[in-house]
């Protein structure tokens, strides 16, 4: 508890007591009001205070200029009772919702207490304490056990666990080790690390994160700011209604001023739109603050509004749905061994730095010889012809793909069924046989895929560079929907578009990428999700959510959680409408009392609160 809440709760008890004094005093002697004035100037002084100073401000109409109008009108016709009970019970509402508001806060401000406030800088072998804004890329910085990293780097020295739970949501530490990344915001639980940084602070991933959380609250979701909107109308009219309901009845049906006088005081009591101005706003921020402590960042609450909507998910192929890594699939020799195959292939391909080079030298995984390799020409588009010794003799090897063989009049015989990136090798005219290099489906995705299936999402869609015919032999393992391939970043951008004319209105349509290209159409898609926070800077940068590990599955996780709040947020306003306007009713009718008419405020609003906290717990369902 703040200290500001401490004070209030003083204020309050010290309030109650005279309150409760008051009421076994009534009508005993003289001085029998005053504990009531007492007890509302200790629950209340502030409120008029703060009316005024809004008035003064041109913001008339809120809660304060209710609650002052209300009191004092009640005061006026001598219901002294009624007028503290209101102002104490509005303040009691008030401090239970400042408090409810700071305990959804935690789970921001754990996340944001990854900020690292200092860096260990080895300057001329000399240990030296500065701010991680003073650190260059390049330097080297020392990282102690219990200390947070303070910036992104590469391990030179030493080995350790990090605590990585407040930026993925994984409570499994990370073992890192001299050659591994390591990225701000972590925790090192135990070695002392040396690390060259590679970033920046300002461009870090730390920094990035705390950009993304501090201006996630300005963007507002429709509901919040129709909520607003909605308060900035109603309360002028429901003032407007209390001014005729207090007039104009004693004009012309007669009766007692001070009677209705009374009814349009507890009617702008019961008026007041706290429930929902407090309880709408707070509902977003727990499901904002339950998706943060999973690993999942959200750029605004109205981009957790369109995840509750979605009925399209489209994935980039490489790095989303596979694992982004070229490796050895199938090796089909026409005549002999495959090691063979695959050993001449690795001499052909020696030199050169490609994907698809680098995924045949890894799977022959042994020494090559490369006393064995001659001149070694590369055909741009096409492959590499090298002069390779074989048996004693020097032979004419082709590597690449099938426009290297169709210009050297080489016959390919290798059965249509081997799909993939195909590299196929001849010795001078002689076919030998296939390399197929393949990508493999990230092991994480069918479950995924099944998950978002079960949440009612109708169509899942796959967008890739690749040949289509590969694209289509992965979707149809996974069982996606639709699938594009031959497309350039421009084309994923028009294909995205199509898509969004074809949805179902009212519904959403989100993309998922993590590269560099996948950043135009991440920006053009109802909502953009970025898959591994600590991946390309466009892709973060360009998307709306963002998932800080690679586990696809968490894009359920974030449906979840968004149908959860919005659930919650359709229950406070139906609620807090239709118990006012009813209260509303009865009261201006006459068949409820003040005391009505403070349930219908604050009653209704404590009520609100504590369903909108529980948008901050979120666990896990999965079949």
């Amino acid at each position: 508890m703040t200290k500001k809440q401490k004070k209030m709760v003083f204020r309050l008890t010290i309030s109650g007591m005279f309150f409760i004094s008051a009421v076994v005093m009534e009508n005993k002697g003289l001085w029998a009001g005053l504990p009531y004035i007492l007890a509302y100037l200790f629950a209340g002084y502030d409120i008029p205070w703060k009316a005024l100073r809004n008035i003064k401000n041109g913001q008339v109409f809120d809660e304060n200029f209710l609650m002052t109008i209300a009191t004092f009108g009640a005061i006026v016709v001598g219901s002294l009772e009624e007028a503290v009970a209101v102002m104490l019970f509005y303040q009691v509402g008030e401090l239970f919702n400042d408090y409810a508001v700071n305990q959804s806060r935690k789970s921001i401000q754990e996340l944001m207490d990854i900020n690292p406030e200092y860096a260990n800088l080895l300057r001329d072998g000399v240990e030296e304490q500065v701010d991680p804004y003073e650190v260059n890329v390049g330097d080297t910085i020392i990282i102690r056990p219990g200390e947070k990293v303070p910036l992104d780097g590469v391990v030179l020295r030493g080995n350790s666990s990090l605590d990585v739970k407040a930026l993925t949501g994984e409570p499994m530490p990370a073992e890192v080790e001299a050659g591994s990344s390591v990225v701000s915001g972590s925790i090192n639980l135990n070695g002392v690390l040396e690390v060259q940084t590679t970033r920046l602070f300002d461009d870090s991933t730390v920094a990035k994160i705390l950009e993304l959380v501090e201006n996630a609250s300005s963007r507002k979701a429709k509901a919040e700011t129709f909520i607003t909107k909605f308060a900035r109308i109603y309360t002028p009219i429901v003032v407007g209604l209390a001014l005729v309901l207090a007039v104009f009845p004693p004009l012309l049906l007669g009766g007692s001023w001070g009677t209705w006088l009374y009814r349009a005081c507890s009617f702008l009591v019961v008026s007041c739109p706290c429930a929902l101005v407090i309880s709408v706003p707070l509902s977003f921020f727990g499901g904002l603050g339950a998706a943060s402590k999973t690993g999942i960042l959200l750029k605004g609450s109205n981009y957790l509004e369109a995840m509750a909507d979605l009925d399209t998910i489209v994935f980039d192929k490489t790095g989303t749905l596979t694992n982004g890594k070229f490796q050895v699939s199938d090796v089909a020799p026409v005549h002999g061994v495959r090691e063979a195959l695959l050993e001449l292939a690795a001499l052909g391909e020696y030199h050169s730095t490609h994907p698809i080079a680098l995924s045949v030298k890894e799977a022959y995984g042994k020494t090559v010889d490369t006393g064995r390799i001659g001149q070694v020409e590369e055909i741009a588009g096409h492959g590499i012809h090298a002069q390779i010794e074989k048996d004693g003799e020097w032979h004419d090897l082709y590597i690449g793909n099938r426009k290297l063989m169709e210009q050297q009049q080489i016959l390919v015989d290798t059965p249509s069924e081997i799909l993939g990136t195909t590299l196929y090798l001849a010795d001078g005219r002689e076919y030998l046989g296939a390399i197929v290099i393949s990508d493999s489906i990230r092991p994480d995705v069918p479950a995924a895929l099944t998950g978002l299936r079960q949440q009612g999402v109708k169509n899942l869609v796959m967008l890739t560079g690749d040949r289509e015919e590969v694209g289509k032999i992965v979707a149809g393992k996974l069982g996606l929907d639709q699938v594009f391939g031959n497309l350039l970043p421009g084309d994923k951008v028009s294909r995205v578009e199509e898509l969004l004319k074809e949805k179902p209105f009212g519904k959403t349509l989100a993309f998922v990428g993590d590269g560099i290209n996948d950043a135009p159409v991440l920006a053009r898609a109802d909502v953009g999700i970025a898959m591994g926070g600590i991946g390309s800077d466009a892709a973060v940068e360009a998307a709306d959510v963002v998932i800080m590990d690679d586990d696809s599955s968490k894009i359920v996780d974030t449906i979840q959680i968004a149908r959860k709040t919005m659930g919650i947020v359709k229950q406070n306003i139906i609620f807090a409408i239709g118990v006012k306007i009813a209260v509303l009713i009865l009261v201006a009718l006459g068949y409820a009392s003040m005391w009505a008419a403070v349930f219908g405020d604050v009653g209704v609003s404590v009520l609100a609160i504590l369903n909108a906290i529980r948008a901050l717990s979120y666990k896990r369902i999965r079949p």
